[in-house]
């Protein structure tokens, strides 16, 4: 399974930025895609994950603020960013959970993408 993020960049605080993922390879149907940021010094957390029912689940700092959709057609997952803050800062990192071969659950990783927030 690859991932492949797009669509960070630079933006002020207040703007809104779209990132993309792009997953291919052997994705179950039953599936989980999301989106985890990392900023300097700090752990990896959730920014929000999508079910492949389309249930969604965000993390407390983006609720309102964050959107998450997908593509099941395309196997795309994006992640619409608003009312960015400074402390958005981070790499956002792309992610699918999915059965393997044995039935397990298994988590791929994209790349990452940065995202800067400032004036």
């Amino acid at each position: 399974v690859q991932l492949q993020a797009s669509g960070g960049g630079l933006v002020q605080p207040g703007g809104s930025l779209r990132l993309s993922c792009a997953a291919s390879g052997s994705i179950s149907t039953d599936n989980v895609m999301g989106w985890y940021r990392q900023a300097p010094g700090k752990q990896r957390e959730l920014v929000a994950v999508i079910f492949s029912s389309g249930t969604t689940n965000y993390g407390d700092d983006v609720k309102a603020r964050f959107t998450i959709s997908r593509d099941n057609a395309k196997t795309m997952v994006y992640l619409q960013m608003s009312s960015l803050k400074p402390e958005d800062t981070a790499i956002y990192y792309c992610s699918v959970q999915s059965l393997d071969g044995t039935n397990r659950w298994r988590n791929y990783w994209g790349q990452g993408t940065q995202v800067t927030v400032s004036s």
